[in-house]
């Protein structure tokens, strides 16, 4: 749904018109769970984020002034409600189907036969470091579309996903070194 139909039924929505805002959830629902999902590797807690992000899109519809902007401003509250998950179950945060992500620097993620292998490395990741990579390379977002859904000038969000990305290259790294320990001899 884009265009004059969306305009339609932000419009309404604003108004208190509630199958408007239906509307809207259910067309929005999908792409906020890919992202929570992604952000929090855990079902439950996605759908919960997603939940209250909608809560917080019900109560504060009002505050968005530019219907066109209506995805990043959903984006940014499904964001914060993932934080507000992660904090709330204190549960490790990961990214799954990290396929879409290009590369880490001097190490094409092709070349990362082992998902656990990644999915390790994410976890070593602050949530903010997962949020500006789930938000840049999974939804393809430009670093100021990102800076923009949470809330941060683009110098900080591109300091963000330099660090994920070497710490994601660092953390590949240590665990393809072989490890050193003396074997027991029997």
């Amino acid at each position: 749904m884009t265009g004059p139909a969306r305009r339609t039924l932000v419009d309404a929505a604003k108004q208190g018109d509630q199958n408007a805002f239906a509307a809207i959830a259910t067309d929005a629902a999908d792409r906020l769970y890919a992202v929570a999902f992604r952000i929090l590797r855990d079902p439950e807690l996605a759908r919960d984020a997603v939940q209250q992000a909608l809560l917080n899109a019900w109560r504060d519809l009002h505050a968005l002034r530019d219907p066109d902007r209506l995805d990043p401003w959903l984006y940014r509250l499904v964001v914060r409600a993932c934080y507000v998950e992660a904090r709330q179950r204190r549960r490790t945060i990961a990214l799954t189907g990290l396929s879409v992500v290009r590369s880490v620097p001097d190490r094409p993620l092709a070349q990362v036969d082992d998902h656990e292998q990644l999915e390790r490395g994410f976890r070593r990741l602050s949530p903010e470091q997962q949020t500006v990579v789930v938000l840049h390379y999974y939804l393809d977002l430009p670093l100021t579309e990102v800076a923009a859904i949470v809330g941060l000038p683009a110098g900080t969000v591109r300091s963000r996903l330099h660090y994920a990305m070497s710490g994601l290259k660092a953390a590949l790294d240590a665990d393809a070194r072989p490890t050193t320990g003396k074997a027991s001899s029997a």
